[in-house]
């Protein structure tokens, strides 16, 4: 049953093979017994998510169900629940229970699907390790000693996922947090379209960049969960009007004459040699499938890390000016005046690497340095997008690795920020220009696995799933569990 697609577990439930209160206390059932390892959830909903089965199996059995009534998932705790708190994981919103849900949580709703509970993140999403949760760290559940990060900041739902602790999980990438965890964990990870999927409801990091999308072990649930997530939301100014194809119709056409491009500026003498190999196995498979390769060239991507740590921190810094302890979230005890209650509400919240990017943004916001440093940033962003349409004239996706290294030990890139900001160098300019892309299984490094990265053109989803999904029927890698979570 834990290794089961969205479709088969779909026709089992129709089948009567087993009912969504079973499906479901299988899975709470896991969750208990092995998430005090990877400390994957930070609240699990079993009456709530029980309640629901109880309700999907009533409409099955009516003959009124969906593809997903009855299926349990995973949240991300930075999507808003009703009567069910959200934390961001943070201090700042510990014991925060909104009163209105995420378009995304009542798409899901609406689907008839099952949430198990809400998933581990680092603090606002800021990280690449999810080392930064106020809850606690999360482990990466291939790891045998209990000792690797699971990649951030969708780290809880990239776990919960590989550890068969949810069958998929809803993220959020802003630089890569949906693709690197997926990459750590050896599961498939999609950042759609900006615009794409609503952002309503998604508690906000930086506003521009911040995109929300599925995670799960095969191309072919990313695409059911993308078409649950995607489409235009006006509670969402940034939401685009774009019809919403249907993913999977596409997943089975033939890559005969599929044009993929190589960015010059990734595989060069700083790619590692066993990711490079990896690569270099993963193309040959594409090659197979009728796929052709084209080096193209993308100048100002190494301008990329240093444009986002500008641009992000600035957006941050303005989104998270609302928690001050006045009307919501952590309040400071016993202010001396309004200053003080500003000051220690927000110092008290907050974690350093959130105190850290909200000071750094307010300083690349501040008078006499805006043109200098975020304005400069934005025209670099324009620059990169620039790099990214006059390649797509000449290709239909771009493939790269999507991180520099398999997951590393905890604590490891601890003292150093800028070491570890660089583990999203293959991921983050994919968000400064608003482009989709997906992370899928393509090898095994000393025991742990490695994602490939595919970017699409804008709203291109439907391809670049294709291209991975065929990736998927010819290799195994996606199917491969971690060896430890029985």
């Amino acid at each position: 049953m834990l290794d089961k697609s969205i479709k088969e577990l779909s026709q089992g439930l129709k089948n009567g093979d087993f009912s969504s209160v079973e499906l479901t206390q299988t899975y709470l059932d896991r969750i208990a017994k092995l998430d005090a390892r990877f400390n994957s959830y930070i609240s699990v909903s079993s009456d709530a998510a029980l309640t629901a089965a109880k309700e999907a199996d009533t409409r099955i059995a009516a003959g009124d169900a969906s593809i997903w009534t009855g299926i349990p998932y995973a949240h991300k705790d930075v999507f808003c629940t009703e009567g069910l708190r959200t934390t961001c994981g943070s201090k700042m919103l510990e014991n925060f229970v909104p009163p209105y849900s995420a378009t995304v949580t009542s798409q899901f709703d609406r689907a008839g699907a099952i949430c198990l509970g809400k998933t581990n993140m680092d603090e606002f999403a800021m990280g690449s390790s999810n080392e930064n949760s106020f809850f606690g760290k999360v482990v990466n559940p291939w790891s045998s000693s209990n000792d690797l990060v699971p990649g951030g900041s969708s780290g809880g739902s990239a776990a919960a996922v590989a550890a068969r602790l949810a069958p998929v999980a809803t993220g959020t990438d802003t630089g890569g947090s949906i693709r690197q965890p997926a990459s750590f964990c050896g599961i498939t990870g999609l950042k759609p379209t900006y615009g794409r999927v609503s952002r309503f409801g998604m508690i906000a990091y930086a506003s521009s960049l911040d995109q929300g999308g599925p995670m799960a072990r095969t191309a072919e649930d990313a695409a059911l969960m993308l078409q649950v997530m995607a489409g235009h939301d006006p509670k969402d100014s940034t939401s685009i009007k774009h019809d919403v194809p249907d993913y999977s119709a596409g997943l089975n056409n033939s890559l005969q004459g599929l044009k993929i491009g190589l960015p010059k500026e990734f595989f060069n003498e700083h790619l590692d040699s066993s990711i490079q190999a990896v690569m270099q196995t993963a193309m040959k498979e594409l090659e197979k499938l009728g796929a052709t390769f084209k080096e193209v060239s993308l100048p100002n991507i190494g301008l990329g890390i240093p444009a986002y740590y500008v641009i992000a921190p600035a957006e941050c810094s303005a989104n998270l000016s609302r928690f001050d302890g006045v009307r919501y979230g952590h309040r400071c005890e016993q202010p001396e005046d309004l200053m003080d209650l500003y000051k220690r509400s927000r110092s008290e919240g907050f974690g350093n690497e959130v105190q850290r990017r909200i000071l750094i943004g307010a300083y690349a916001l501040s008078a006499g340095y805006y043109d200098a440093y975020y304005r400069k940033a934005m025209q670099v962003r324009r620059l990169i997008k620039n790099d990214y349409v006059a390649a797509f004239e000449d290709v239909d996706v771009i493939l790269s690795p999507t991180t520099p290294s398999t997951a590393f030990g905890i604590g490891a890139k601890g003292d150093d920020p800028v070491k570890m900001y660089l583990e999203d160098i293959y991921t983050i300019t994919a968000n400064l220009a608003g482009l989709p892309g997906i992370s899928v299984p393509a090898g095994i490094i000393d025991g742990l696995p490695i994602g490939l990265q595919l970017t699409g053109n804008y709203f291109d989803e439907a391809r670049i799933l294709n291209v991975a999904h065929q990736y998927q029927s010819q290799t195994d890698w996606h199917l491969k569990a971690p060896g430890n979570i029985d």
